[in-house]
């Protein structure tokens, strides 16, 4: 059984996302120790991007802040390699396909294993244009996890049931952001999938609060939290690590209610 699968047999799985390299790397590295700490069941580090289409503003100037301090996808590589015999849960990388592509996408799947990353979140790849990915994934052990949107209705049962890991579904059109309301999108479309598949199912976009996560949690098998933690990291920069894990700790205790 892998990492994936084993983390979301646990219970309720809360996913955070944070940027690598923001604001810096020695910053990163305490950060992601903070998540384990904070009770992570996974961790998503996204690779940082010049033009991250599915970001809003929170996200796409931490990749910007992350850049400007000179973050490399190899720095990324080295970081998880470096951490990987401290923290056991499972790490993905969130990253556009425009980086898969320049470093090689055998290459780059390759690197990921041997630096210790269980799986691929890629938005801008489409679920019917994924097998140049995919073979080389599959090929290196590498789990890619597919998108369902609002949008995605009656794609929603071929992409349940040639998924593997768990499904990201996105609670509303748009791009990434904390929301105040998320309203029946992602339920419906968690109903969808159970149809055809028993794929673990986590929610993301807009999710931030403790009462959302508690809301969601009874119905999706885990939530994925990005914009909120990476504004924490906005507003306290180097010393983001102690109130990261607080608020991940809030978050995955307001679940397991």
């Amino acid at each position: 059984m892998s990492r994936i699968a084993e983390a979301f047999k646990k219970g309720k799985a809360f996913i955070p996302f944070i940027t690598g390299g923001d604001p810096d790397m020695e910053s990163t590295e305490e950060i992601l120790y903070a998540l384990r700490d904070g009770g992570a069941d996974l961790i998503e580090i996204g690779i940082p991007f010049s033009d991250p289409i599915a970001e809003g503003p929170v996200i796409e100037a931490a990749s910007e802040r992350a850049l400007k301090a000179g973050c490399t996808t190899d720095m990324l590589f080295e970081l998880v390699s470096r951490i990987r015999q401290n923290i056991q849960i499972p790490i993905l990388f969130m990253t556009y396909y425009n980086p898969v592509f320049v470093y090689g996408a055998q290459r780059f799947t390759e690197r990921c294993v041997q630096c210790g990353i269980d799986g691929l979140i890629v938005p801008d790849l489409p679920f019917e244009e994924r097998e140049e990915l995919l073979e080389p994934c599959a090929t290196s052990g590498l789990e890619l996890i597919s998108l369902i949107a609002p949008t995605s209705q009656e794609r929603i049962a071929n992409i349940a049931e040639s998924s593997s890991g768990f499904l990201y579904c996105v609670s509303s059109l748009g791009v990434t952001g904390v929301r105040g309301s998320l309203g029946n999108s992602a339920r419906f479309m968690i109903d969808e999938v159970r149809k055809t598949s028993d794929i673990p199912c986590a929610v993301g976009f807009g999710v931030s609060t403790p009462e959302q996560a508690r809301d969601i949690s009874a119905y999706a098998d885990g939530i994925i939290v990005g914009s909120a933690i990476v504004r924490i990291i906005e507003e306290h920069g180097s010393d983001s690590a102690e109130y990261v894990k607080s608020y991940v700790s809030s978050m995955k205790e307001a679940m397991n209610r």
